[in-house]
């Protein structure tokens, strides 16, 4: 039996990283929000590793961070081992990551939903989104509570249609043995949304006790460690150490003896997994020609001694993972305490959301996270804090917030999605833009910070630090530029130690600092006028002069793309332009891209259909202008 429970601007489903962030984005912004969640001991679960950051989703994370987002906060407050990855490579490519504290992240975002102005937390099952004219107008719970709300956001994560596989067994149910949520998706179906299943799995967590540490490798955390929010204060340290192990030939054979016991080889899984976190099984038989396959032993957390073994994800039977566990070295008498086990749930085609993250079906019905195809917490908050942004922008009448491709990897993230779509969890890599000397985690704060001021969500003390920095590493590029230093035995003895030549007169600070063997810390003892900096400041000022020279290129290249790309399609009926393609013209009337840019990143249409497209904007242009409605040389619009 229905009864009015409420009325919010802004219902959240699903207390997830894409929740968390939607929820606290729009109650930040002044919206009165509902956040929804299957369980209150669920919000911000980590049910995968309990790990932010890596390769590519570290960046995302400053780019959250630096529009005024949570997760890099919580993070930073909760980590157990600090590392920056990809050192070796080149700064465009550097990622930081943390291990985290799982209850501990549960807990600080809790905690920060909880004590957010205008945010009501409801612990219920969202069973149904009912509209008006095609307009959200409210979302009704289990319980038949109704809450009229005049937006929603769907972060429904693993949980929606959710099925556990374990071997031969098979069950309805959420991560972690959590409540599935059933019957919204038939609600969503009923809306015409177009849903579809993926897969994903997580590795066993085993007893810290049950394992022989001796014979592992120790990975350390960094001794300098590098915060993810420009918020976080005072010195920051490491507090385990993770360790390394390997698979071998028994390893191997375990498994492929027992490939028919697989819900993934046997075609009990219908869903889609993803490509780049495969499952050991995957791992063995699509890589047969390696002998061993790395896996990572990593803490749940300080007051447990459940620890995860990244890299080892299977749906196999609980015997056999047993049995193959024990296989490797250290882990040879390994006390499991939970399975791993691979999960089916339902997740719409990102084909059928605006930039903005809205539906093109419903309007007011926004998507984040797994719900749009993504894997990884990272994606997902990353989505949950756009989502939240432009469903009260929508109740605003403003514009919607779309990063672009060349200002972030969150706008790369969401125009590959609804532009290109996904045919299995799509995951953030670096190579995945285009721009990505352009879009390094070391300037996300430069970069996106003057947009999270603009769309109101950095205060006024977080505004004041980013335009004091900025001041700072500008003046120092400037001095570096003009000031020099006079050869001296011990600045040659340095550049000599660095395997770097030795300079015969004075030199400017900026011109050594541009040699790839120096860094900006090893100038000090030469460089008395040196301003004292934070480290976050002297990383980007460094990256900045030594590739200067790149810099340059990439970003004349991305201006000239952007002139091309950023040409508006917006009110064209596309069924009406002449000389496209019929496949061509399917696509751009299902996507409906906003700009020229746009529609080239649709699969199905090509460079010929583009300058189609750009000659009837001129001529369509041209038309408007002329007198009498004419295009020039007197034909008909």
């Amino acid at each position: 039996m229905q009864y009015q429970a409420g009325e919010a601007d802004v219902a959240v489903i699903g207390g997830g990283h894409a929740g968390c962030e939607a929820a606290l984005a729009a109650a930040r912004l002044g919206a009165r929000c509902v956040l929804f969640t299957l369980s209150l001991d669920q919000i911000a679960n980590m049910p995968c590793n309990p790990s932010i950051g890596g390769t590519a989703k570290g960046h995302i994370v400053r780019e959250i961070d630096a529009l005024g987002g949570e997760m890099g906060r919580a993070a930073d407050a909760t980590f157990l081992q600090s590392r920056m990855l990809n050192r070796g490579k080149g700064p465009a490519v550097h990622s930081l990551r943390v291990q985290s504290d799982r209850m501990a992240y549960h807990l600080y975002m809790k905690e920060a939903l909880e004590h957010t102005p205008g945010l009501d937390i409801v612990q219920a099952e969202v069973v149904a989104v009912h509209t008006e004219d095609g307009a959200v107008v409210s979302v009704e719970t289990a319980l038949g509570a109704v809450w009229r709300v005049r937006a929603a956001v769907i972060a429904t994560g693993t949980y929606l249609g959710g099925k556990i596989h374990i071997g031969e067994f098979h069950e309805t149910s959420g991560p972690d043995g959590a409540h599935a949520s059933l019957s919204l998706g038939e609600s969503l179906r009923a809306l015409g949304l177009p849903l579809r299943r993926f897969k994903t799995g997580t590795p066993a967590r085993v007893h810290r006790d049950s394992i022989d540490f001796s014979v592992l490798e120790e990975q350390k955390g960094d001794e300098r460690i590098i915060p993810f929010s420009a918020d976080t204060e005072g010195p920051l340290e490491n507090k385990v150490v993770c360790h390394i192990s390997y698979t071998n030939a028994g390893t191997h054979r375990v498994i492929r003896e027992n490939l028919h016991r697989s819900p993934l080889f046997s075609g009990v899984i219908e869903g889609t997994g993803p490509r780049y976190c495969p499952s050991i099984e995957d791992k063995v038989v699509r890589f047969s020609e390696k002998p061993r396959h790395q896996l990572f032993i990593e803490p749940m957390g300080l007051r447990t001694n459940e620890m995860y073994l990244q890299g080892m994800s299977s749906s196999l039977p609980l015997e056999v993972q047993e049995k193959l566990y024990r296989t490797i070295r250290g882990l040879e008498r390994v006390k499991l305490m939970r399975p791993a086990y691979a999960i089916e749930y339902d997740c719409i085609d990102p084909l059928a959301l605006f930039p903005s993250l809205e539906t093109k079906r419903v309007r007011g019905l926004f998507g984040a996270g797994q719900f749009n195809g993504t894997s990884g917490y990272e994606e997902a908050a990353a989505q949950g804090l756009v989502a939240g942004v432009n469903a009260v922008r929508l109740l605003r009448g403003e514009e919607p917030l779309v990063l672009g491709r060349e200002e972030s990897y969150i706008g790369t993230l969401i125009d590959d999605l609804v532009t290109k779509g996904c045919s299995e969890p799509y995951r953030m890599m670096t190579s995945r833009s285009e721009y990505r000397l352009l879009l390094r985690q070391d300037n996300a704060e430069t970069r996106l910070t003057p947009v999270g001021r603009r769309i109101g969500l950095i205060p006024d003390k977080r505004w004041e630090r980013f335009l004091t920095r900025e001041r700072l590493r500008s003046d120092e590029v400037k001095r570096l530029s003009s000031a020099s230093v006079p050869a001296s035995p011990e600045l040659n003895a340095l550049l000599t130690e660095k395997g770097t030549a030795p300079v015969a007169g004075g030199v400017r600070l900026a011109e050594l600092l541009r040699r790839p063997q120096i860094g900006y810390a090893d100038l000090a003892p030469f460089d008395p006028a040196r301003p004292p900096l934070p480290d976050a400041v002297a990383d980007q000022l460094e990256v900045e002069i030594k590739y200067e020279g790149y810099l340059k290129k990439q970003a004349a290249k991305a201006k000239e793309l952007l002139r091309t790309r950023s040409v508006r399609l917006e009110g064209i009926d596309f069924a009406a332009v002449p000389g496209l393609r019929l496949e061509a013209r399917e696509k751009l009337l299902m996507v409906q891209p906003r700009t020229l840019g746009q529609a080239g990143e649709i699969s199905g249409v090509n460079p010929a259909d583009l300058s189609v497209l750009l000659l009837y904007v001129e001529k369509e242009r041209r038309s408007r202008a002329a007198p009498d409605g004419k295009a020039p040389g007197g034909a008909e619009s």
